[in-house]
């Protein structure tokens, strides 16, 4: 599991909590149950009205399968589709009928079954791009309704301020009471701002990096069938895979002489 929105978040709190201890605070005053109650169930409140119960749902699971996604391991998509390119142009597309218990990948599986039953390349190629599209589709869906918390929630954390404000003005015969109501008032802007830019958003973005990747993933295996029902090199196969996978680092440029 790539651990980096969860290891960013929760530095994120303990930079928020140290630096409260570090200037006298005490952190157990950022537990505000009115405020986390208003925070959280307004802001989801808020982006379900844009949206429909089973898109919220959708967002949800998809919240859960970006956080616990492996880190993208293309060499592991590249080296089973060399190898079956190897044994098709040894032995014939038919010969990967026995191989296909072993493709551990559903995606790929469907690809090579499609390309040995003999489908059109145009239609597999259709097809299975239909299948990369809503993966997309779907992952921009959910990141949507994650960004439109984080865009409520600030809102929503003033709207909490301001019904603080109001019970401070009730109050204003006890003066004793009024700093801990305004204290109490401010932790509301305090949380819907710390939610939107420390979990909302980087969760939005979190899932469309894990759809892309996993759409990188698909097109890779899209272009192997297809390279494979062409019978293609194996090492032209491996060689154009290898060049159409995602960079991480920039490719060094060497110093003009």
């Amino acid at each position: 599991m790539d651990p980096a929105t969860i290891g960013g978040v929760a530095v994120a709190f303990v930079a928020i909590i140290g630096s409260m201890i570090l200037e006298g605070g005490n952190p157990a005053a950022l537990i505000a149950p009115a405020a986390l109650l208003l925070i959280f169930v307004g802001s989801l409140c808020a982006a379900l009205a844009s949206t429909t119960v089973p898109s919220m749902m959708g967002s949800f699971k998809w919240l859960i399968y970006a956080m616990t996604a492996k880190k993208p391991d293309f060499e592991g998509v590249i080296e089973p589709l060399v190898k079956m390119a190897e044994r098709a142009r040894r032995e014939g597309l038919l010969a990967l009928e026995s191989e296909m218990e072993k493709v551990e990948d559903p995606f790929m599986r469907k690809g090579l079954q499609m390309a040995v039953d003999g489908t059109d390349p145009d239609d597999l190629y259709d097809i299975l791009s239909a299948e990369v599209k809503a993966k997309k589709g779907s992952a921009k869906s959910a990141a949507a309704f994650w960004t439109d918390c984080g865009g409520y929630a600030p809102t929503v954390g003033i709207i909490g301020t301001v019904m603080g404000l109001i019970h401070v003005l009730e109050n204003l015969s006890e003066p004793d009471k009024l700093g801990h109501l305004i204290a109490a008032a401010f932790l509301a802007t305090l949380w819907g701002i710390l939610s939107a830019n420390i979990m909302f958003l980087p969760f939005g973005k979190r899932i469309v990096k894990v759809g892309e990747n996993d759409a990188a993933r698909m097109e890779l295996v899209i272009d192997g069938v297809l390279a494979i029902q062409a019978g293609s090199n194996p090492r032209v196969v491996a060689t154009k895979l290898r060049s159409k996978m995602p960079q991480t680092l920039p490719t060094a440029v060497p110093d003009a002489a």
